[in-house]
């Protein structure tokens, strides 16, 4: 999609001006793993419109390598969302604007699948079914061409109230479960979405019995996180951070931790790292992680300060 903001203080009802950026929670990720040293392949759909176009370059420069199926503008557009920076009491606002965007009509057939051959990961989220049957039906294929191609898939559940139900996300999240391997999950839809009960290492051992996932990382927002493989359990908390824009922090994790896991790094490790590619994100205006893996290296070793 494409972001609009008007300067921080501004209402949406009287700005005159807007900062445009590229934002979504698949091209987040790629992104962020892209500048942490993985070699990552977006894959979509999009209008050939100026403003598609404005969407790849922007991932491309940042090192992200594209796969688009392009639409008629005449009948598709880009996804757009305004997101309107408040302080306390009134809190940030969102509003979306998804309609007719071309990605709802994506078929399997149309995407350049080809990198998916090769691929170490393949990753996406809940968002993407959510969109329209079409993409659900993209969604699953993907991942199972994924599979068969040998690929670890992960997913993260990134639920939205404002795309469906809780009842009918879950059903249709536990019909991807079964062609997934890594699972990504907040600890407040786990319990609200999913039906879980206990604390997060009781709902990880739970889903990973029931759905056979070779890992679960449960987030717990100011609490950390808690990953579970092979019957292990491990920890890792916040580091602290000073919020400017909280948008894509959980695209920011997923991303510090599939490059590190990527690189070779065991599962604390990427925990490690996706907790401070989080931690910088905040700090960050934008939906993407603008870091380097030296700014990560940093936050983990404990180092802050003026750079000079």
């Amino acid at each position: 999609m494409l972001r609009l903001s008007p300067p921080r203080g501004d209402r949406l009802e009287t700005a005159q001006t807007f900062e445009v950026q590229a934002g979504g929670a698949e091209s987040n990720v790629a992104v962020g793993a892209a500048r942490l040293g993985a070699d990552a392949v977006w894959l979509s759909k999009l209008p050939e419109s100026p403003l598609g176009r404005r969407v790849v370059s922007e991932l491309r420069s940042h090192g992200v390598r594209t796969g688009v199926s392009w639409a008629d503008p005449e009948s598709s557009r880009v996804g757009t969302y305004y997101l309107e920076h408040g302080g306390e009491p009134r809190g940030t606002t969102v509003l979306y604007d998804r309609a007719d965007a071309a990605i709802t009509t994506v078929e399997p057939g149309e995407l350049p699948t080809a990198a998916l051959e090769s691929a170490d990961r393949f990753h996406t989220t809940g968002i993407t079914p959510a969109l329209s049957d079409r993409a659900a039906e993209t969604t699953t294929a993907l991942l199972r061409a994924a599979g068969e191609a040998g690929a670890t898939r992960s997913f993260d559940l990134n639920y939205r109230a404002k795309l469906w139900e809780p009842e009918v996300a879950r059903e249709a999240y536990e019909t991807l479960f079964t062609h997934i391997d890594t699972l990504f999950v907040p600890q407040r839809d786990a319990r609200e979405v999913l039906g879980r009960e206990g604390d997060a290492v009781e709902i990880a051992h739970g889903l990973a019995s029931e759905f056979e996932f070779d890992t679960v990382i449960v987030t717990r927002g100011t609490e950390g996180a808690v990953a579970l493989r092979n019957g292990s359990v491990y920890k890792q908390d916040v580091f602290d951070a000073e919020t400017f824009d909280a948008i894509g922090t959980g695209d920011a994790f997923v991303a510090g931790y599939l490059a590190k896991r990527i690189e070779g790094g065991g599962v604390a490790e990427g925990l490690e790292w996706a907790a401070a590619a989080a931690a910088l994100k905040r700090t960050i205006g934008g939906d993407v992680a603008v870091i380097t893996p030296e700014d990560v290296a940093g936050v983990v070793d404990g180092g802050a300060g003026i750079d000079r």
